[in-house]
């Protein structure tokens, strides 16, 4: 059986401890658009909140590190203080 490797970025986001639900409602709209977006034209591949009630975090794949950066450097949730921290890691997927 042969297995490939495929190189990924991942985008991890660390949230605020405060309300980030309620928080994050007024930047909800233009965060899902951004995704959106990105997932039409495949820049990214996937995306979601981590954890449950409330989530502590985000992750989202990119094909590529430069895009995963310049997501964050325009995300609202970044801009306006939900994401306490955020960094991109590469990401070796086995398939």
């Amino acid at each position: 059986m042969e297995v490939t490797v495929t190189r990924r970025h991942v985008l991890i986001y660390d949230y605020v401890e405060d309300n980030v639900i309620e928080r994050r409602a007024p930047l909800r709209a233009e965060h899902l658009g951004m995704v959106r977006e990105r997932l039409a034209d495949g820049r990214l591949i996937m995306a979601g909140a981590l954890g449950d009630d409330p989530p502590h975090g985000g992750l989202l794949v990119f094909e590529d590190a430069a895009e995963a950066e310049a997501f964050a450097g325009a995300d609202p949730y970044v801009r306006d203080g939900l994401v306490s921290a955020w960094r991109v890691e590469p990401w070796q997927v086995v398939s």
